[in-house]
């Protein structure tokens, strides 16, 4: 080998070293900047190092803290403990008040309290709209406590702030205990940041207290300390062009949405042999269904002790709960599996035009959702769109949930 082959050769080996030096540079650099988050993840990372000035002083594991063993958040209380007196309103001209949801006035306000001031997501374009069937339905299940439904009344008798507990029995792994369900936390927005949220939890454990009651579970769209369990939703468009229209979706192009509304589209007619709409008749063997399912299949469920409880969170109402059975063909009466969903629609508060649309888009009052509610089936099945699921698509189609 010439001089110059191996002169050639260093100078190869050089730049390749060099151009090797700078790939593992920018590598670092771009593991020690990160790459540039995603709303969704810096709200996520906001959460998890945010201090709470309330749930700090709750008996509540906290962020940090190594959960080492199982039991009891709160330790029953003796009768003398529990507070017997309503904590103190931030002001004279505020009332607490028992929202009466057998009464229709009182159900109305509530309901234009939610309506206006409830649940948005993040942009601000979209809010959950319970009707005031939905919300009887939810608050009022057999053996329900009237004074777990708290409200706020200001000078004027308004109601401006609202909470909720509903009694439960939730077996977690193989104990049953009696938990309050929370739920609809909703205040005034004239009332945001008066730190209202906090004394409204207060006063509704207080209460619960008194029944005799010391667990609670509740869900939140937020990190707070500490979560015995997290859950994801996932969306399957049955009308993509509306929800491209509201903002829901993300904006398509005319053949990108033609291409997605061809994949989304859903036979007319049922596929599932022996399926059919949730009868009285079935309740029995829908709760020892339904039982089985959950106690085998996952380790924080509610048991439903009584046929009254599943008939009423899964007898179909119309426009609130839908309810389908699969009766077997060889053994008339047998039901073999079952699916439900429940309808909540979201208020469009703004409305996204499509981009480059030579017209305006349809303005939209509210995107109708329906959510998975309460399965069950007698065999284990793999982590898939199974044929009942497929149906459940198209039985939410054919009910307008969407």
């Amino acid at each position: 080998m010439s001089d110059k082959d191996i002169e050639a050769k260093q100078d190869a080996s050089q730049a390749e070293l060099l151009s090797t030096e700078k790939l593992h540079e920018l590598l670092r650099k771009l593991d020690m900047d990160g790459p540039e988050m995603t709303k969704l993840e810096r709200e996520a990372e906001a959460e998890r190092s945010a201090v709470h000035e309330f749930w700090s002083t709750q008996p509540v594991p906290q962020t940090a803290d190594t959960v080492s063993r199982e039991g009891e958040v709160h330790a029953p209380l003796a009768p003398e403990q529990i507070r017997t007196e309503p904590y103190a309103l931030p002001s004279e001209t505020m009332e607490w008040c028992v929202v009466d949801v057998c009464d229709a006035q009182q159900m109305r306000e509530l309901y234009v309290l939610l309506t206006e001031n409830y649940v948005e997501d993040s942009d601000a374009m979209f809010r959950f709209n319970y009707s005031a069937e939905f919300l009887n339905w939810a608050l009022m299940p057999p053996g329900f406590e009237p004074q777990w439904h708290v409200g706020v009344r200001d000078s004027a008798g308004q109601l401006i702030a609202f909470i909720s507990g509903i009694p439960m029995d939730i077996m977690v792994r193989d104990t049953t205990m009696r938990m309050a369900d929370i739920n609809y936390l909703c205040l005034h927005k004239s009332l945001r940041g008066k730190r209202m949220a906090p004394l409204l939890i207060k006063e509704v454990t207080r209460r619960i207290h008194l029944t005799g009651v010391f667990q609670a579970v509740y869900t939140v769209g937020k990190l707070l300390p500490k979560p015995v369990a997290t859950c994801r939703y996932f969306h399957r468009s049955l009308n993509p062009r509306k929800l491209m229209e509201t903002g829901f979706s993300q904006q398509l192009s005319a053949p990108e949405l033609a291409k997605v509304v061809a994949t989304m589209r859903l036979p007319t007619t049922p596929s599932v042999p022996g399926l059919r709409a949730m009868r009285k008749g079935d309740v029995g063997q829908v709760r020892k269904l339904l039982n089985r399912f959950l106690k085998r299949r996952f380790e924080i469920v509610p048991v439903f002790r009584t046929d009254a409880e599943v008939a009423h969170w899964l007898m179909p109402r119309t426009d609130v709960v839908w309810t389908y059975v699969v009766e077997d063909a060889g053994r008339p009466g047998r039901i073999t599996d079952f699916f439900s969903f429940y309808s909540l629609p979201s208020a469009v508060l703004k409305s996204e035009s499509r981009k480059g649309a030579k017209k305006a888009a349809p303005v939209y009052r509210s995107v109708n959702a329906a959510y998975l509610f309460y399965y069950g089936t007698r065999d284990d099945y793999d982590i898939s769109l199974t044929p009942n699921e497929r149906e459940m698509c198209g039985g939410a189609k054919r009910e307008k949930a969407l």
